[in-house]
């Protein structure tokens, strides 16, 4: 099954800075300068899965934009609380062009939320189930997992670690290449490396987080899953419409989960899967 994203007049663009100038030009939809961002907040929480012992540690910040959200992680201090208080209800274009980084990204992300939401983008819904913490993280990260069409035994280069995804990729045949700027094991004993070119040379495939866009190593591992011909399947919280642009443009399959994430509640909640032909 195919989930193309939507259709656009405008050629795929080569980076995310490239369609960060797209949207302000007006190449997307209307022109940001006369769009306001309504809220902007932040979250900051913890999470510890039963059976593990690694406490995730995740900041957020979020912008609303009518009937869209946009997000994107970020590292600690990064950026400060005071922000939503200065850039809630600013002109959109101003942070597409002024703020930092991740601010940046969850704009765009509501921008093209609030022009395609996912939910009518054509897009495979997947609910996951009600329950804890683990049900939820088990059920998303096979979800995840599902995107791979890999043979048994192929190099996986995972690109932001959480450990259910790990435990998913060796359920569907491939051998993980972990790699996190913040992780050293995995809850197995796998290492952890921190360098992400070493993985990108060696994998038959790449599983990316969304976090990427916000740290800006993604127009490095799109680039290069082009050059080599090889998948990225990116699972986005952060910036999950960004990551949708690039679909056929290197990105060839996304796991998009809109704001409210799965983390938030103990109730059935919805990603979206969206497909494109595997590299040749």
């Amino acid at each position: 099954m195919t989930n193309p994203a939507p259709t656009t007049t405008t050629a795929p663009p080569a980076g995310v800075d490239a369609l960060i100038e797209a949207v302000l030009a007006g190449e997307h939809g209307p022109l940001p300068s006369g769009l306001t961002a309504t809220s902007v907040f932040w979250i900051h929480h913890g999470t510890r899965l039963a059976g593990g012992d690694t406490t995730y540690l995740n900041q957020y910040v979020l912008v609303r934009l009518g009937g869209a959200f946009g997000g994107c992680a970020f590292e600690a201090g990064e950026i400060d609380p005071a922000i939503c208080r200065d850039s809630s209800g600013a002109p959109l274009d101003v942070l597409l062009r002024e703020a930092p980084r991740p601010l940046r990204i969850a704009a765009l992300d509501a921008y093209l939320a609030f022009r395609h939401p996912h939910r009518d983008s054509g897009a495979e819904p997947v609910t996951l189930p009600a329950g804890s913490p683990e049900v939820r993280a088990r059920a998303r990260d096979a979800a995840i997992a599902g995107l791979l069409d890999i043979d048994r035994g192929a190099a996986v280069g995972l690109i932001g670690v959480v450990n259910p995804l790990v435990a998913a990729i060796r359920e569907r045949g491939g051998a993980p290449l972990p790699c996190d700027f913040n992780l050293r094991t995995t809850q197995w004993g796998d290492p952890v490396t921190t360098d992400m070119h070493e993985v990108l040379e060696r994998a038959d495939a790449v599983v990316a987080t969304g976090m990427t866009l916000s740290n800006g190593s993604f127009d490095t591992i799109l680039d290069r899953c082009r050059t080599r011909g090889i998948p990225l399947v990116v699972y986005a919280q952060s910036g999950s419409a960004v990551a949708r642009a690039f679909l056929g443009a290197g990105v060839t399959a996304l796991s998009a989960e809109p704001f409210p994430f799965s983390q938030f509640s103990a109730d059935p909640t919805t990603l979206y899967r969206y497909r494109t032909a595997a590299p040749a």
